[in-house]
């Protein structure tokens, strides 16, 4: 039977490839290729921060360059209110007055929950979700409630003056809300109590996720409970922080329902933030030219403290 032999130097059949569906000079890339079919995906929503955002932003930027009074017809100014903020004495405290603020809604708020979130995941607590929901909670009570449930309790006759009273430390009784040395502090404690719970929640979610190699390796060095927490869970929750001061500035810098509710800016003008004198002049003095040139003034303040957070975050991250 004769057998069929391939000669030498033939060589097998190239397979051929089946046909690219796809049109020629067409570039595969990443999802979202080309680039105009990604912007009509955040479109809706970029329409959407521009009418609620961005505008209301510009049109109070150009309504800071006239004196209006909001009713009648208005007269360029220029940068005139600008200046007046600048020069006025009780617009410029104001702006001081919002950064004293910042001590107490941020800072102090950092310091007491980095120790507390640091006991409670250090010592493992029982019922450490029921007590996350407990120290959480002022976030989900209006502003509103609690300032008024604060200014009874600094009243006079209020709970503070009673238990000073009834330990007898009467000559410690005072209105707090009402006296120009202690009206801002006060305030500020009212900051510190509301956004510690909000801080203590962050700073735990963020110690949950280190690693429990981390702690052992600590320990078998010999790192004792304080070296434990500044060599491994401060650089470890270094986002969460950077999240919380942001949130704690901003509210600090933006806070007016505490302000309006407790002391209305006084005793004098001892306790005016920027977001009350934006109300107060657009709204009692009729000057709304000057009010959003404050409102504006303040925008930037926010943005330049929330942008510095953001660098220093991430420097310390890298």
């Amino acid at each position: 039977m004769a057998v069929r032999t391939r000669p030498a130097d033939a060589r097998p059949a190239r397979r051929t490839r089946p046909a690219d569906p796809r049109p020629s000079g067409r570039v595969l890339g990443p999802p979202g290729e080309p680039r105009r079919i990604g912007y009509l995906y955040v479109l809706p929503a970029f329409l959407v921060y521009a009418v609620f955002a961005l505008y209301p932003l510009l049109r109070a930027v150009h309504l800071s360059l006239f004196e209006w009074d909001g009713l009648t017809v208005g007269t360029w100014a220029g940068l005139s209110n600008y200046q007046e903020v600048l020069s006025d004495e009780r617009l410029r405290a104001s702006f001081g007055h919002a950064l004293v603020l910042m001590a107490f809604f941020a800072l102090i708020p950092l310091v007491v929950g980095l120790v507390l979130a640091s006991v409670l995941h250090r010592a493992s607590v029982r019922g450490l979700g029921f007590f996350r929901t407990v120290v959480f909670l002022p976030q989900v009570v209006a502003m509103v409630v609690i300032a008024v449930a604060w200014r009874r309790i600094y009243a006079p006759d209020g709970t503070i003056n009673s238990v000073l009273t009834a330990v007898g430390l009467e000559s410690w009784t005072r209105g707090w809300l009402g006296e120009y040395a202690f009206a801002l502090p006060a305030v500020g404690l009212i900051g510190t109590w509301f956004e510690s719970g909000l801080v203590t929640v962050l700073l735990l979610a963020g110690m949950g996720r280190i690693p429990r190699e981390l702690y052992e390796a600590a320990r078998l060095d010999g790192a004792g409970a304080v070296r434990e927490f500044f060599a491994v869970t401060l650089p470890s929750v270094r986002g969460e922080i950077a999240v919380a001061l942001t949130l704690t500035v901003i509210a600090a810098l933006k806070t007016f329902d505490l302000i309006y509710m407790t002391t209305s800016g006084g005793p004098g003008h001892q306790t005016t933030v920027p977001s009350y004198e934006v109300y107060r002049q657009a709204f009692e003095i009729g000057q709304v030219g000057l009010a959003c040139t404050i409102g504006v003034c303040l925008t930037v303040v926010i943005f330049a403290i929330s942008f510095v957070i953001t660098r220093v975050g991430d420097r310390v991250a890298d």
